[in-house]
């Protein structure tokens, strides 16, 4: 730990109450709710890069759809008991559920049988049921946030049993939204065992005719459905499905336990729990600076996966953590220019269950900044509680919440426009936002940056930091899909999420350069492009700040 701030209780830190990851000894174990069964293998994945771009899949026009289902049709072969209607979180133990595991699969009858045998009881696992209508069809249904009966919309299951020459048709027939990235081309991950151990091959993109539609019957008539054919590439393979690169809370622990065992590292970055979950997981809080001349330091505050299935978020937060904690002249740099206050996971339970979109509650966490109560909301009370703390004592120059999107492709922000601010503030929030732009070209969309402030979006991280005196207080969107810019159409990897991390920090170097020639630059530009945008000139002697921001989002 660093010396000079181990007693600076007037920087916000909560003291060292819970168990933090150490570089020696088991990680603490993630707490599940009772309901939840949990096996006890260890479900982890080796880190890979395609060594070619995923392309968006082209549709043909004469995708298959397969036909509506009856309750009565197909074989059930796999079905997770539902949390009872109405039920509300208790308590948590590690493990979960005590007691004998049940079977939620069917057996099989024997070599001959090519069933799949489907498992979603693992960290970050979403699958409850699956239906076989053909030999090799099969239809699913994932399991909704816990205590809701809404927000399907992340997976992630195994299957075992595969067969390598077979087309099998895979349709999941429960997702929550109209629209999807899945109608413009993208497709789901896989990940095969044997690939993985005798080729070094992780995650990849799978699939053909895949279609998102509305369901025409079945159990849920008006879900969508998701549909896709693909061939296994061994017999005898366990594999995974995931709606986007898995990063679970374990996964976490594991980098900060590499960090606090890191003698250098360890120096500038601070580890500490923030608070307990509901479910008594820690949200950790990072403290990174180098030692000298703290008090004068601007902070800099950063949070990720308040939606816990927008895992593309934990991967840009690792992004920017390594970068932040390397020896790169800029990172150091940036460490003595800034004191970074960082919560890696907002919402640890969400992403343990499985959830989509909620914490233990059942509500939207990110909707929740403006009322949360401390017993029902832990970490987003407890981050709004240290910001305001910081804020007492020293100018935050940038709050960034990290996100997933999945209607949009690209990686853009959110920003806050209230109308009310001078001309030259208005046109300032949207300065950070267009040198990301540039910084990132085949990434990141400034023409998808929004900055009106909703009124549905009055509860969000960056509408309540900004309402409390932080002006550049954004959110980041990274698309489940990829990129459309700068030549490209394909899927994000992790090493481009992981990029969206480096390029923020390059950015905030750009954002508080002492000369202000690239500011200036920029602040032109967004006055000409919203000018183009408004299609009109300024009356006379008119401004900004007689703009609505309905009007420029227009």
């Amino acid at each position: 730990l660093v010396p000079s701030l181990r007693h600076r209780r007037s920087l916000g830190e909560p003291r060292a109450l819970f168990a933090l990851p150490s570089a020696q000894g088991s990680l603490p174990a993630p707490r599940w709710p009772v309901e939840c069964e949990v096996i006890k293998e260890t479900i982890e994945h080796i880190e890979w890069v395609p060594p070619e771009p995923e392309p968006f899949c082209q549709p043909t026009g004469h995708e298959w759809a397969p036909a509506p289902l009856g309750k009565e049709q197909g074989t059930v072969i796999y079905h997770l008991s539902p949390a009872p209607q109405g039920s509300c979180f208790t308590r948590a133990r590690v493990g979960g559920a005590p007691g004998p595991l049940s079977s939620p699969a069917a057996p099989l009858e024997g070599p001959q049988d090519t069933t799949l045998l489907f498992e979603s009881r693992f960290e970050s696992g979403n699958l409850q049921k699956a239906v076989k209508v053909g030999p090799y069809e099969y239809v699913l249904t994932l399991r909704p946030d816990l205590y809701t009966t809404k927000h399907t919309q992340w997976f992630y299951f195994r299957v075992q049993n595969t067969r390598r020459d077979p087309l099998y048709c895979f349709t999941i027939a429960n997702l929550a939204k109209p629209k999807s990235l899945y109608s413009d081309g993208m497709r789901p991950l896989f990940y095969s065992q044997q690939d993985a151990q005798s080729h070094g091959i992780g995650w990849r993109r799978v699939g053909t005719n895949i279609r998102y539609y509305r369901g025409g019957g079945g159990e849920e008539p008006t879900a969508f459905c998701l549909s896709w054919t693909m061939r296994f590439p061994h017999d005898g393979d366990t594999c995974f499905f995931a709606h986007s690169y898995p990063y679970t809370y374990s996964d976490l622990q594991r980098y900060l336990r590499a960090v606090a065992g890191d003698p250098v590292r360890s120096q500038y970055c601070m580890v500490r729990a923030l608070c307990r979950s509901l479910a008594g997981n820690t949200v950790y809080l990072l403290t990174i600076t180098s030692p000298a001349g703290t008090a004068a330091k601007r902070a800099v505050v950063l949070s990720a996966r308040a939606h816990p299935g927008e895992s593309g978020s934990s991967w840009a937060m690792q992004g920017f953590l390594d970068f932040l904690l390397s020896t790169h002249a800029d990172a150091r740099l940036l460490r003595r220019l800034f004191v970074f206050k960082v919560v890696p996971m907002l919402n640890p339970d969400g992403v343990v269950v499985g959830n989509s979109r909620c914490s233990l509650v059942g509500r939207d966490p990110n909707r929740a900044y403006g009322t949360a109560l401390c017993g029902s909301f832990p970490g987003v009370w407890h981050l709004r509680a240290m910001v305001e703390r910081v804020l007492a004592e020293r100018e935050v120059v940038l709050y960034c919440d990290f996100h997933g999107h999945s209607r949009k492709n690209n990686v853009f922000m959110y920003g806050c426009d209230g109308g009310r601010a001078g001309a030259e503030l208005r046109l300032h929030q949207r300065v950070f936002p267009l040198m990301l732009s540039k910084n990132a070209p085949d990434k990141f969309s400034f023409p998808s940056c929004k900055f009106k402030v909703q009124k549905s979006k009055a509860g969000t991280g960056r509408v309540v930091m900004w309402r409390m005196g932080v002006s550049n207080s954004y959110t980041m969107e990274a698309a489940f899909g990829g990129s459309t810019l700068g030549g490209r159409s394909s899927h994000f990897t992790v090493e481009d999420l992981k990029s969206l991390g480096y390029h923020l920090c390059d950015t905030l170097l750009d954002f508080c350069d002492p000369d202000p020639t690239k500011f200036q630059q920029c602040l032109s530009e967004v006055d000409a492009l919203l000018r183009q945008r408004l299609g009109r000139e300024l009356g006379s002697g008119g401004s900004w700040s007689d703009v609505s921001p309905s009007e420029l989002e227009s």
